[in-house]
Formats: structure tokens, C-alpha cells, sequence
């Protein structure tokens, strides 16, 4: 590391952890500016927000969203699991 990054650290782990998050919500942001990347996420949520509009999508709560992420997770894995012992 260099010094000058050696001090840059330094300094924001004195900052308050409010200002440490947001230090690092801008860093991140900053790595991840690609435009082509952003213009597609924003068409992605216009495209949600039209299908939520317009009845053809229907809003699910969020643990229930959570519930059914974990499933096909668990459901996921599960079947790789299955696969790799299989071909074993």
C-alpha cells in the first residue's frame, strides 16, 4: 500500500461510522459506473414499475419475496449437491 493510500486510510477510520458508510456506498458507486450497466438497470425498472402499473405484475411483501428466495436456493443446491455425488 502506498503512502499516501496508508494515510487516505488513516483518516476515514476516523470517521464517525455514518460518514464511513457513505464513504463507502460513494466508493462502491465509483467502481461500479459503468453506463451501459446503469442505462439497462434503469430500463429494468421502468419495465417493472409499467408491469405494477398496468396490473400485469403484482407486488409480493418482503419476507415473502425472502421466503421464496431461500427455497429455490435451497432448492438450487440442493440439486447441485445431487449432481456432483451423482457423477461421482
Amino acid at each position: 500500500m502506498t503512502t499516501s493510500l496508508e494515510v487516505l486510510e488513516a483518516e476515514a477510520l476516523k470517521l464517525a461510522p455514518a460518514d464511513r458508510s457513505h464513504l463507502l456506498e460513494r466508493l462502491i458507486v465509483s467502481l461500479d459506473a459503468d453506463p451501459e450497466v446503469e442505462e439497462a438497470w434503469e430500463m429494468e425498472a421502468d419495465r417493472r414499475e409499467a408491469s405494477l402499473e398496468s396490473g400485469s405484475a403484482a407486488e409480493v411483501p418482503a419476507q415473502e419475496a425472502v421466503n421464496r428466495l431461500r427455497s429455490r436456493l435451497a432448492r438450487f443446491v440442493f440439486a447441485s449437491s445431487w449432481r456432483r455425488a451423482r457423477h461421482r
